[in-house]
């Protein structure tokens, strides 16, 4: 994986605006993710979280603002550049292919980079190993989870963006993600995290903002907004921790 270029912010964002149709989704995003920091977006469904990590991925277009990349413009780069400056998603929903098999879906995660990371994805997740020859769509939804995390990180990138990671799935494998999390953190990737479980996210984040309406209405660091009272009352059930 590749390790942080600067002391500098690994991702800047300033004003971003995304439209679709006639329809304005974001309304000037500003955020920033430090070099080796897990950064979380929090915010319920339908809030423009999603919009949020394909404007940065390169699926969906900015229409005003700017995106920046270990300092450099990507703001409506192709997907496919953006891939190769080391910026990876592993997206909502997981998307994978389910007909082909567990090794298919990781070698072509790696691109052009080949097999060399193969191995290490396997000693990462070593229950990929086991499952190796199967049908990706034969696996559990944790199992699943963790493939469509393992491919993005086949390219060695500097970030990575997991949307919704823990979504659907048991407490138990949450936990299990979570702590990967922290792991994937600890190789020297930092982290742009968009979930729904606020208190999963709150534990390992760094730094969080919350989005309502296209909009970031609170920022700062994780513990903070731990203790937060709209926090508990919103995402915490009531109670700050």
């Amino acid at each position: 994986m590749s390790q942080p270029q600067s002391n500098g912010p690994i991702l800047t964002i300033e004003n971003l605006h995304v439209t679709m149709g006639p329809q304005e989704i974001l309304h000037g995003i500003d955020l920033t993710v430090a070099q080796g920091a897990i950064v979380a977006v929090l915010g319920s469904n339908g809030v423009g979280k999603t919009t949020l990590m394909r404007a940065i991925s390169g699926v969906y277009r900015a229409s005003r603002g700017g995106i920046a990349f270990r300092g450099e413009p990507i703001a409506n780069l192709p997907a496919h550049r953006i891939v190769k400056l080391g910026l990876s998603q592993a997206p909502e929903g997981r998307q994978i292919f389910s007909n082909m098999s567990v090794r298919e879906n990781l070698v072509l995660g790696g691109g052009d980079i080949g097999l060399g990371e193969l191995d290490r994805m396997l000693d990462m997740f070593p229950v990929l190993r086991e499952r190796l020859r199967q049908n990706a769509g034969s696996l559990s939804g944790g199992e699943q989870q963790m493939l469509c995390i393992a491919r993005a990180l086949m390219r060695r990138p500097a970030l990575l963006l997991l949307d919704e990671p823990s979504l659907g799935l048991a407490p138990m494998v949450v936990a299990q993600i979570f702590d990967l999390v922290q792991r994937i953190r600890a190789e020297g990737v930092s982290i742009l995290l968009v979930e729904q479980n606020a208190r999963a996210a709150l534990r390992v984040a760094d730094h969080a903002a919350v989005m309502e309406d296209g909009r970031i209405v609170l920022a700062g660091p994780a513990a903070q907004l731990r203790d937060d009272p709209r926090i508990a009352e919103a995402y915490l059930g009531g109670h700050a921790h």
